[in-house]
């Protein structure tokens, strides 16, 4: 068996060999990943049937909602989350640990996740997600194919912000069900919540910056990604789980949080230009949606800073957007030279945040994963 590797069924074992391919570090994350993953679904899929079942026992009407809810928490989704909180565990307690006691915690910021993209397609007025309908789209179609009395797409979001309350308390009942002592759990809840509050300020300062893009800021959009974006994507989850392992070691967390921090910055600058030059096919959302809006993300933000007059203008110009113009602006943002920079900004974080494990002793196997996971969280399609 090879060092570090993990025991136990629940996780693969690390080849001794080299694997084959061009990215062995990414080829056995893959492999460990996909574990983690299926344990996570099970655990929700698991706790869901009972919860969707004591709502049907209310009503068949509140059954069909709770269904609703969880078809969107289990449709899709790389389970970002609970794998960086994984990793953030198994970098302090090595492979010798269980991790059944605290696949509960783990699953519970998938359910924090729902609630915060089922709301925020609200607020973005968002048509699709993961390459399907968004939560209030859907229910706003079922609502006007009924036949049913009332504005469709009001109801639509109305059920939506009450499926993401839902995630929400949802998401409490199972982080209880973990099984560690009770100040352990408290402390572990203490982080938890912390997460929420900078989620929702990371929020407020997204739709605040579209109010007013022409006053935005660089700066700005960026502390926007590190609240919005790395706070509960990397930089949270990855502390969540140092705390599911009762880590107190100063150096750990300021290693982690360094890491986490540089992470999800670089996460989300990698969205910023998928959100302009992705594929829909593969990011399941609309191309140049961050042009035709206006959002003020940092590669908008830096390639207004970088522009020339001419540039400035058409970056600047309001009414409707249609696609040839959006294709058109699109090549302007690179001609500003705001890609090249946002793609150095990405790489001078992942530097960092590798920079970062170097300083503090961690799980071996944890090492190599989550020195994948910078690689593969900002060299993505989606």
């Amino acid at each position: 068996m090879a060092k570090d590797a993990p025991t136990g069924n629940l996780l693969r074992v690390v080849p001794e060999q080299p694997i084959d391919g061009d990215d062995p570090i990414r080829a056995v994350l893959a492999a460990y990943t996909r574990d983690v993953i299926a344990a996570v679904d099970r655990t929700l899929t698991e706790f869901l049937a009972t919860e969707v079942g004591a709502l049907d026992e209310i009503d068949a009407a509140m059954g069909d909602f709770a269904a609703t809810a969880r078809d969107y928490v289990l449709g899709g989704g790389k389970r970002v989350r609970p794998t960086f909180a994984y990793w953030g565990w198994r970098g302090v307690v090595g492979g010798d640990q269980p991790v059944e006691p605290v696949l509960p915690a783990l699953a519970t910021l998938e359910l924090l996740h729902t609630f915060a993209l089922v709301h925020d397609d609200v607020m973005d007025a968002s048509a699709t997600r993961r390459g399907r309908p968004t939560a209030h789209v859907a229910v706003a179609a079922r609502h006007a194919a009924d036949g049913r009395n009332g504005d469709s797409a009001r109801f639509g979001e109305a059920v939506a912000v009450l499926i993401g309350d839902l995630c929400i308390v949802w998401a409490d009942q199972l982080l209880a069900r973990t099984e560690l002592p009770a100040p352990q759990l408290l402390e572990v809840r203490r982080g938890y919540d912390r997460m929420r509050v900078e989620t929702i300020a990371g929020q407020y300062l997204d739709i605040l910056g579209e109010t007013d893009p022409a006053n935005w800021s660089v700066d700005r959009a960026l502390r926007v990604a590190r609240y919005k974006t790395a706070s509960y994507t990397v930089l949270r989850p990855l502390l969540f789980g140092a705390s599911l392992a009762g880590a107190d070691d100063p150096a750990l967390i300021t290693a982690y949080t360094r890491y986490g921090r540089s992470v999800g910055e670089a996460f989300q600058l990698c969205d910023d230009l998928l959100g302009v030059y992705g594929d829909p096919s593969t990011t399941g959302k609309p191309a140049g949606d961050d042009l035709r809006t206006g959002k003020p993300t940092a590669l908008l933000m830096l390639a207004r800073q970088l522009a020339t007059p001419a540039q400035r203008r058409a970056l600047n110009g309001a009414g409707p957007r249609d696609e040839p113009e959006i294709a058109r602006l699109a090549e302007v943002v690179v001609d500003t030279g705001a890609v090249d920079r946002i793609e150095r900004m990405i790489g001078e974080r992942i530097e960092d945040a590798l920079s970062a494990l170097d300083t503090v002793a961690v799980d071996g196997t944890a090492r190599t994963a989550l020195v994948g996971l910078a690689s593969a969280a900002t060299r993505r399609s989606a």
